[in-house]
């Protein structure tokens, strides 16, 4: 798996996330297998450029909003948070209560440096 192929499926996955999407839906919508977006998305098969064209249409969006990720700048959760609640969310809430603790005193030692 190549960073970009990892970059885009995790581009992907945003943008459906962030339009209330599953991957069952978007895979219809693009006339493609939901095993094959799901591949897509955990960035373990290279798109090819009629898949991403179906995917863009099917997103409402198009190649260029796709590769530049502008609008996420302006949303409440960037794509570095989403990744970080994309790991918490199948942990504890034991789990999820330390690393915010952590969390919490990486940022006010960060902050007192």
């Amino acid at each position: 798996m190549t960073n970009l192929t990892k970059v885009v499926g995790e581009r992907i996955r945003f943008l459906r996330k962030e339009r209330g999407l599953s991957q069952e839906e978007l895979a219809y919508r693009a006339s493609l297998h939901n095993t094959y977006i799901g591949q897509l998305e955990r960035g373990e098969k290279n798109a090819t450029i009629e898949s991403v064209a179906k995917v863009c249409a099917a997103l409402e969006i198009t190649l260029e909003e796709l590769f530049d990720g502008k609008e996420t700048h302006s949303k409440v959760l960037s794509f570095e948070l989403e990744k970080i609640v994309r790991l918490l969310e199948g942990r504890s809430k034991k789990d999820q209560k330390a690393v915010l603790m952590f969390i919490e005193s990486l940022i006010a030692w960060k902050d007192n440096e």
